[in-house]
């Protein structure tokens, strides 16, 4: 990987990687719709509405992998989920195989799965169970990634990303929590392993009280270093001050799936 592309560069995964990716690769462009802040002199940016299929074609010109983290980065409309999510990474993929781009990372999330139940332990061979119009996106996401790779060979990885933060900031993030340099190692893997074709990897890192079963990314060497248990103090002191979310509460994707719930709560 002598020049990579990382869309979504304003966001706040974004702006954690534009330190921790930095001397990584010979060559990083940086993309989002609006210039982040704190951009450094030495940092190549590129704006581009993901929407816009001429604009994402030519952020993607002359770069070999493409880190797709860009889009609307929580539960929307269907129409801001439809033209970020959806519209935004078809552009993606397309423009990766017009241009000849040899690897995609995508960004997936554990919301393409949040309607498993929090005792079901799941690998990544599941059926899809979004919990969102943002969770159907991710899911279509693996799709579109799954067709460019049997169709096309493009060589690609989903990322179903749990919670990147500093420290898991309530129980239900025990169970997802993703150290940053925990998800670098994952981009690494996807950008630069001989025998990536077409993966999907969770997004954790070494969680005592993990719902997924991560033995495929570690199959491909990863060896996560963050430990959730060694903030659960901490993440129970603040977890007693939520209220309780009956549904929320069942399920892996939390807050997503209480969101306009209106299903049989039985079932």
């Amino acid at each position: 990987m002598e020049k990579i592309l990382v869309t979504g560069a304003a966001g706040g995964i974004g702006t954690r990687l534009r330190k921790l990716l930095k001397g990584i690769y010979p060559a990083i462009r940086w993309s989002d719709i609006r210039k982040p802040d704190g951009l450094a002199n030495d940092e190549d940016f590129m704006a581009a509405d993901l929407a816009a299929y001429a604009q994402v074609e030519r952020i993607a010109a002359g770069v070999d992998g493409i880190v797709h983290l860009g889009g609307h980065s929580t539960e929307g409309s269907w129409d801001t989920i439809h033209n970020a999510n959806i519209v935004g990474c078809y552009n993606v993929f397309e423009a990766a195989y017009r241009q000849g781009v040899k690897r995609v990372v995508f960004a997936s999330s554990n919301h393409a799965v949040g309607f498993y139940p929090r005792e079901q332990r799941i690998g990544v061979n599941v059926t899809v169970r979004p919990d969102s119009r943002y969770g159907v996106s991710k899911a279509f996401g693996e799709a579109l990634g799954a067709l460019y790779a049997d169709k096309h060979g493009l060589r690609v990885t989903c990322l179903r990303i749990g919670n990147v933060g500093d420290a898991p900031l309530d129980k239900r993030r025990l169970s997802i929590w993703l150290k940053p340099e925990d998800l670098v190692q994952l981009i690494r893997i996807g950008l630069e392993h001989t025998d990536i074709r077409f993966e999907i990897f969770y997004g954790g890192s070494d969680n005592a009280d993990g719902w997924w079963d991560n033995s495929n990314a570690r199959r491909f060497g990863y060896k996560p270093q963050g430990r959730a248990d060694d903030y659960r103090d901490q993440a129970m002191v603040a977890q007693a001050k939520l209220g309780p979310d009956p549904i929320g509460d069942r399920y892996q994707g939390g807050p997503y799936c209480s969101d306009e719930y209106d299903g049989n709560g039985e079932r």
